[in-house]
């Protein structure tokens, strides 16, 4: 509102009077003085000013509700709360203040636009009173006692031997949804409470975990799921197992998010069954160590079915999953530590497809670019660490490897060059001098996969001798893994570079985006090759004969020595360079340089794929 005062009122009597006004009748006010058309001050109202004063307030129905919810917010049994110290793990809203509580902590009374004790990160709650006809003594209908049975609320399929004692509380049917604000960034999320029958999943609950999943489809906004759940509740299944709503509608909503938002999953607990399916749908999981599992069966249940006896760190645990499997991407010391590797996680990723991902101020590496060359041996069989070489390209504490364990022969990570997110792909010479596994091709088909959907461009360094040989590689799908791998860096439609550090031999060259795979350059080392296989390996193919013909040692040496130059000269870098196979040959000191040139330049490249529904390599 515009007020105006006499000509003669200073500019602290206006001031005071435009503050003043607006606290009292909660309302924008300028005013002016004499016959000014500029205000001399102005004043917004207070944000928790009132512009009448009343006598009205809460009364016993929202005192009897907000009791209900502080009742609701204590979780399950107290015993089983109780037990969650002994088990290394924080009770689920514990937890959530974790996540969400931020330097603001929790919410205090004088804060109406929350429930006292929320995080104050956390946007809102969905379903608090879901399942509260069942158990809750203020339900409609209820006399105050509880009715429903322990075993009427049994767990799933997991271990504890004690889920048939679950007492008669289902608070929020033991799961927990809702909109938070996460490192920055608004999210949805899931939480089980293990205190609630083992984190079980039930009608109430399977329906909340549906909701946000879609609403997270509508938002495009990321997800992440705090998992601590043994399964659904076997004798309710009737109620949400195979219904169109049901459990199984969780992961045909996994897979039409796939790729549209990120989606990030910890483990807290050992989720068996449908609750395993989660964490290997998600884009990323995180396992706690002594505390994480999966599995798609218990260890009593698999001995049930194949007599085999296994602990169930053996069947599932961390170790499993980071080193034999690959299920997990990252593994945690404790909750903190999750936390804080999940916030890491994050800043690499956009909030949904087609958005670029966040770029932060450019930092030096951590080591200088002028030791590459010396990094990197002239012998293409001798072994250097790549994660050394990435510490002289990439911005200084910025390289975040996921499957460390898995596949280890190819070295996956996010890391900034000159503040841009970048996904690299590095052949790592120091396990068995780089050469392509079945592991390591599938770990990094799936990693250019979703740096793709992302929006991440792709770094190549490439120092194989191609994909390995062998009966035992066959068996375990060489043909079929190296396939995904060549599929994926075809497929994707980022800037990708490609740096030829050493070797580059065989198929080897085509899966880490060489010249035919649409990178927008192809760089090399002066240590580079590119050849159908290596000096030895060639003449010992094509000249084995001619060289067993020569009787004298000395002069098999010799002309085996001339036709391995011979070779190698091919190969050499430089004649690619001259050939113009690749497109430059730069200065082992400047690749930071030139890489951070060459990202920037293409940043905003745009591709085509054939127009077609999609392909048939999975």
């Amino acid at each position: 509102m515009k007020v105006h005062v006499g000509a003669a009122a200073t500019p602290e009597e206006a001031e005071a009077i435009a503050r003043s006004l607006a606290e009292h009748l909660g309302v924008d006010v300028d005013v002016h003085v004499g016959d000014d058309s500029e205000p001399a001050a102005s004043a917004e109202p207070p944000e928790t000013s009132y512009p009448l004063e009343d006598d009205l307030g809460p009364t016993t129905r929202e005192r009897e509700l907000r009791a209900e919810i502080e009742d609701i917010l204590e979780g399950g049994p107290e015993k089983y709360r109780d037990r969650l110290p002994e088990q290394g793990k924080l009770f689920v809203r514990d937890r959530l203040d974790l996540w969400f509580g931020g330097e603001g902590g929790t919410r205090g009374a004088g804060d109406a636009s929350a429930t006292d004790g929320d995080p104050a990160g956390l946007h809102f709650e969905d379903g608090k009173f879901a399942a509260f006809d069942d158990w809750h003594p203020n339900a409609p209908g209820r006399t105050g006692e509880g009715e429903a049975s322990a075993d009427e609320t049994s767990g799933g399929d997991e271990d504890d031997g004690d889920t048939d004692d679950g007492g008669d509380r289902l608070p929020g049917d033991g799961l927990l949804t809702g909109a938070a604000e996460f490192e920055g960034r608004d999210v949805h999320f899931m939480a089980n409470d293990f205190t609630v029958k083992a984190g079980s999943m039930a009608a109430k609950g399977v329906e909340k975990f549906l909701r946000m999943q879609q609403r997270a489809l509508k938002t495009g906004k990321p997800v992440l799921y705090l998992m601590d759940s043994s399964g659904g509740r076997i004798d309710q299944q009737s109620g949400f197992f195979a219904n169109r709503e049901g459990i199984g509608k969780y992961y045909y909503n996994h897979s039409m998010l796939s790729g549209a938002v990120p989606q990030i999953c910890v483990l807290y607990g050992p989720c068996i069954a449908g609750a395993a399916y989660t964490p290997v749908f998600a884009d990323f999981t995180v396992m706690v160590e002594g505390m994480s599992a999966m599995a798609i069966a218990s260890p009593r249940m698999v001995k049930m079915v194949t007599g085999e006896e296994i602990e169930m760190a053996d069947l599932g645990g961390p170790r499993v999953h980071a080193e034999e499997s690959g299920s997990a991407d990252l593994v945690a010391r404790d909750e903190e530590h999750a936390r804080e590797l999940v916030a890491d996680l994050i800043g690499y990723l956009p909030d949904r497809a087609g958005e670029k991902p966040p770029k932060r101020e450019p930092k030096p590496p951590k080591f200088s670019p002028e030791g590459i060359d010396e990094l990197i041996p002239e012998s293409p069989n001798r072994p250097y660490d790549v994660r050394d070489l990435l510490d002289r390209i990439a911005d200084a504490e910025s390289v975040f490897e996921l499957k460390e364990g898995y596949g280890p022969e190819i070295v996956t990570a996010f890391c900034r060059i000159d503040g841009r997110p970048v996904g690299a792909v590095a052949n790592q010479p120091t396990e068995r001098s780089g050469a392509i596994f079945p592991d390591a091709a599938e770990k990094a088909a799936e990693f250019i996969w979703t740096c793709d959907a992302y929006e991440v461009p792709l770094l190549y360094l490439c120092d194989t001798p191609g994909f390995m040989a062998g009966s035992q590689v066959e068996k375990d799908a060489i043909l079929e893994k190296g396939k995904k791998m060549i599929y994926a860096t075809s497929s994707a439609t980022v800037p990708k570079q490609t740096v030829v550090t050493r070797k580059a031999y065989g198929a080897g060259i085509y899966a880490m985006g060489g010249p035919a795979y649409d990178p927008e350059s192809v760089i090399g080392l002066p240590s580079g090759e590119i050849g159908i296989m290596g000096p030895e390996a060639a003449i010992n193919a094509v000249y084995a004969r001619k060289l067993a013909e020569i009787d004298d040692p000395e002069e098999r040496a010799e002309t085996e020595a001339r036709l391995r130059e011979e070779y190698r000269e091919d190969i050499d870098i430089h004649r690619m360079a001259s050939e113009v196979v690749i497109d430059e040959i730069v200065a082992p000191s400047a690749l930071r340089e030139e890489l951070a040139a060459r990202f920037a330049f293409y940043a905003d490249v745009e591709k085509e794929l054939p127009d077609k529904k999609h392909g048939t390599v999975l």
